[in-house]
C-alpha cells in the first residue's frame, strides 16, 4: 500500500475549503470507491458506525468495483479529516473522492 507523497498537503488544502465553505457542525458526504468486497464495504460502514450516517452502496456496471456514500453531521473540519484518515488507515486500496 503506498501513501501519495502530498498526503499532508492535501488535507491541509481540504481543511482551509472545509473551513471556508461551511458552517460547523454541518452535513458532509464522504465518496469512497472499493474493489467489490464486502468485508471493506462492512469496514467502512463501521468506521461510520454509531454517528446517525446514511450510507448509500452501488456496485459498478461490471461489479468489480464499489462505491459507498456516506452523509453524515460532523462537528469541525478536523473531524472530517481524521475519518478520512482512519478509512485509508484501515481499508487497503480505497480511493477517497
Amino acid at each position: 500500500m503506498s501513501t501519495p507523497p502530498n498526503t499532508e498537503e492535501f488535507y491541509a488544502k481540504l481543511k482551509v475549503q472545509l473551513e471556508e465553505t461551511a458552517a460547523w457542525p454541518s452535513e458532509y458526504l464522504y465518496k469512497f470507491i472499493v474493489k467489490s468486497d464486502s468485508k471493506k464495504i462492512a469496514k467502512i460502514e463501521a468506521i461510520f458506525d454509531n454517528m446517525g450516517a446514511v450510507i448509500n452502496i452501488n456496485a459498478s456496471k461490471n461489479g468489480k468495483y464499489t462505491s459507498v456514500s456516506v452523509n453524515v453531521r460532523m462537528k469541525t473540519p478536523d473531524a472530517v479529516i481524521e475519518k478520512y484518515k482512519e478509512v485509508a488507515e484501515k481499508i487497503e486500496g480505497v480511493i477517497s473522492l
